[in-house]
């Protein structure tokens, strides 16, 4: 029995050594991978000439009879899952003028469109249009998803990758022409309420709380102007309950719009596009003396505005009315129309101003809370559409009282007053409440400072009246 065991085995260990010796060692070589750099039977043209078309057409445009190719760079990636069947392609590397977004329905992506991968999108067959506020290739005039097998019947690889730089830029230059573009913000930072300031002391995730749907909507702000975006991450992001880090730094991501197509948001590939290295934050200090009951009778201060020349600067009554940045200040108006003025309404609005930055002051004389006490301040505010501009309530007390000394002052906020909100109807006037300005000691300055441009997501009007500052006998 075992002679026959060992024969058994020999014969076996014959068979393999025979087979081996048959095999060439190019039959074990790795598979080749590499690229053809494709021969495109037809003209290659830009993102930027598509953009144009669209503008030009006004409408969503059929490309089913062109014989035409989009080139661009991939610089979106679902491997996080914060993208979900679609692909976000810019005309460069670095430096970009356009991005476009492609539709998809197939997932994951990025293991075939790597960031950074050239690709050539053929467009016959496709529709160009706007879907949530954003330039898309997609296929009827609905922009439906390019069907899974048919994505390789218009999507051709090149075989280069490049490094993807991101485009430098502040949040109140976005515009239409960086859509779809891959940029960096820097010296950002979530708000407090986000982050430091929260009910429980602790961050919000990224996208993981108990009131996030579909998409967590967190607020990224400048530390220097206060200019905010949103930053909006997937609920089924694979970093979706990582807590937002509390320092400040920069976030690269794509410039994009929310769901309903009406204002800028970021969206990050993944966690580490949030990179903050610095732990100290750039929060102002915030003076909060609660809400008072009641007023006092001694007027320190108050301005209806009345005697103000309509359409000409604020001026008199111990105002200083300063332009920081940009060509619009405080005005007189007078209006019996929708958005109805309070007699004579001080404004402030940079629509239309073509400034790249608008910041504008409106300071009162100097106030000294020590001669008196349960010092209060009200006020009115009201908007026209004040879309991403801001109106804040701010004070002082190492301001010199020179104009040219008002921005590198320290100016803290006054927390305690509502100002007008965005969302509000234009057409109602908003009290700020009793502030209790009581806990402030010493002299200082009341500022209503605004901050806006030219852009039409960040160019809103806001109209303010009926101050009155008043303190106990």
């Amino acid at each position: 029995m075992k002679t026959i065991q060992l024969t058994k085995v020999s014969l076996v260990l014959k068979v393999l050594l025979t087979v081996v010796s048959c095999v060439s060692d190019d039959d074990f070589a790795v598979p080749d991978l590499t690229i053809e750099e494709p021969q495109l039977n037809g003209e290659v043209i830009t993102i930027s000439s598509l953009r144009d078309l669209f503008l030009q057409e006004g409408e969503t445009v059929d490309l089913s009879e062109s014989t035409q190719y989009v080139e661009g760079y991939v610089v979106s990636s679902d491997q996080a899952g914060n993208w979900f069947e679609e692909i976000i392609i810019q005309d460069s590397p670095s430096a970009p003028t356009a991005g476009i977004r492609v539709l998809i329905d197939n997932s994951p992506l990025f293991t075939t469109y790597e960031v950074g991968r050239k690709i050539f999108v053929k467009l016959s067959g496709l529709h160009l249009g706007d879907s949530n506020g954003v330039l898309t290739l997609g296929v009827t005039s609905n922009l439906e998803k390019i069907a899974a097998p048919a994505q390789f019947d218009f999507i051709t690889r090149s075989q280069e990758v490049a490094e993807i730089i991101p485009l430098d830029v502040a949040i109140g230059n976005f515009s239409e022409l960086i859509e779809n573009v891959f940029v960096r913000l820097s010296d950002v930072q979530f708000i407090p309420e986000e982050t430091i300031a929260t009910s429980d002391g602790l961050p919000l995730s990224f996208s993981g709380e108990p009131l996030d749907e579909f998409d967590g909507e967190r607020t990224i702000i400048a530390c220097a102007n206060n200019q905010t975006v949103i930053l909006s991450t997937s609920t089924f992001a694979a970093f979706q309950s990582i807590a937002l880090p509390i320092g400040r730094g920069s976030i690269s991501g794509t410039l994009t719009r929310n769901f309903f197509g009406d204002t800028f948001n970021i969206v990050v590939n993944n966690q580490n596009d949030v990179s903050f290295e610095d732990v100290e934050r750039c929060d102002p200090t915030v003076i909060d003396c609660g809400v008072a009951d009641n007023v006092g009778t001694q007027v320190l201060f108050e301005d209806f505005f009345e005697t103000q020349d309509t359409n000409q600067p604020i001026t008199g009554n111990g105002w200083t009315n300063f332009v920081q940045e940009g060509t619009e200040t405080w005005e007189a108006f007078s209006s019996t129309s929708t958005n109805v003025s309070l007699g004579i309404s001080a404004t402030i609005g940079s629509s239309q101003s073509g400034d790249d930055s608008s910041i504008a002051w409106l300071v009162t004389p100097e106030i000294n809370f020590d001669n008196q006490d349960g010092e209060t301040l009200q006020f009115r505010t009201s908007n026209s559409f004040s879309d991403g501009s801001t109106l804040e309530l701010l004070f002082s007390r190492d301001w010199d009282g020179t104009t040219e000394t008002i921005p590198t002052a320290t100016w803290d906020v006054l927390s305690a007053a509502f100002i007008v909100q965005d969302d509000d109807f234009f057409g109602d006037w908003f009290s700020s409440g009793i502030v209790d300005l009581s806990c402030i000691s010493g002299s200082g300055y009341i500022g209503y400072r605004y901050i806006g441009n030219g852009n039409a997501d960040f160019d809103g009007a806001y109209e303010l009246d009926e101050i009155e500052i008043n303190a106990n006998l």
